[in-house]
């Protein structure tokens, strides 16, 4: 029944329907466990909150300690405007959180692929787990480059958040281009074309960490990676799902995090229904927040 969800067209070349059977069954094995394991435990999160390069030091350092005391071991920090900023904050982050503590970078596409490895060979000291989107998302290549370069230093290279197909997808793990898949529930348009990656992923032998945050991502995504754990990749080794602590007041059923990780959705469906009152104050023209600034808008023109 769950393949019959999947589309296999443009795929095969590197999944069939036979290799996601054999996947699936093997997920079998253990599965009772790993619910069990989920429940109690959770799935290893990683948060962002401290990631803003717009952050003043003293900034910084208050949500790390906040950070710290709730729990957390995983961070990723943005990085790529100015690289002697970079090293300055990631010292910082580092000697806060200490040698085994993971940090994660993130350029956000800044960089070409030159300046991409130039920039990470500096970085290097700060002992990133990855860096997250390098270069251009469009640039398999590149990333291909780039993880090619980086691999020797233990640095991973860590992105997918953009890409809107399994196609795009299978191109990017066919050449070497990542180390860790960032499937992004939004962006890929489904559940059954999020299968099809999870799927990919596996038969690859590479972690999926999803991107999360906005409105209703770390809601929507959390389904899919307990998922992938308990029925796909039965492995929790350098897996972990982003976390931004921001919106899920507007949900009627938002993520619960504990231990700084994400517990197992108790109520049915997809965790992504709003509160009534937060759709009617966001709709757009007539909601009270647009009315005020549309207001305020047509205030300033006249004046």
């Amino acid at each position: 029944m769950l393949l019959s969800c999947i589309n296999f067209r443009y795929v095969t070349d590197v999944l069939t329907e036979e290799d996601a059977y054999e996947i699936l069954q093997n997920g079998q094995h253990g599965k009772k466990e790993r619910e069990k394991q989920m429940l109690r435990h959770g799935y290893p999160a990683y948060t962002t909150s401290c990631a803003s390069l717009g952050h003043s030091d003293s900034t910084l350092k208050q949500l790390l300690k906040a950070a710290l005391n709730d729990g957390w071991t995983r961070f990723k920090v943005k990085v790529g405007a100015d690289l002697q900023n970079d090293t300055r904050r990631c010292r910082l982050i580092r000697d806060m959180i200490g040698p085994e503590k993971t940090l994660m970078l993130d350029a956000s596409e800044r960089w070409d692929v030159p300046k991409a490895l130039a920039w990470m060979s500096k970085l290097a000291e700060f002992k990133p787990l990855w860096i997250e989107k390098p270069t251009s998302q469009n640039d398999i290549t590149g990333h291909a480059t780039i993880s090619e370069a980086l691999a020797p230093l233990g640095i991973g290279v860590a992105m997918e958040e953009q890409c809107h197909n399994r196609m795009m997808i299978k191109q990017l793990l066919h050449k070497k281009a990542l180390q860790f898949l960032q499937i992004d529930s939004c962006r890929l348009g489904s559940v059954n074309e999020n299968l099809s990656v999870l799927l990919m992923a596996k038969k690859f032998g590479i972690p999926v960490c999803p991107h999360a945050g906005g409105a209703g991502f770390c809601e929507l995504v959390q389904h899919l990676i307990i998922f992938d754990y308990i029925s796909i990749s039965a492995s929790l080794q350098n897996r972990m799902c982003e976390y931004v602590d921001h919106l899920h007041e507007h949900f009627k059923y938002p993520a619960v995090i504990k231990h700084a990780s994400y517990l197992p959705p108790k109520d049915a469906g997809y965790s992504t229904e709003m509160k009534e009152e937060s759709v009617k104050k966001y709709q757009y023209p007539d909601g009270e927040v647009w009315r005020k600034l549309l207001e305020a808008q047509d205030l300033c023109v006249q004046i």
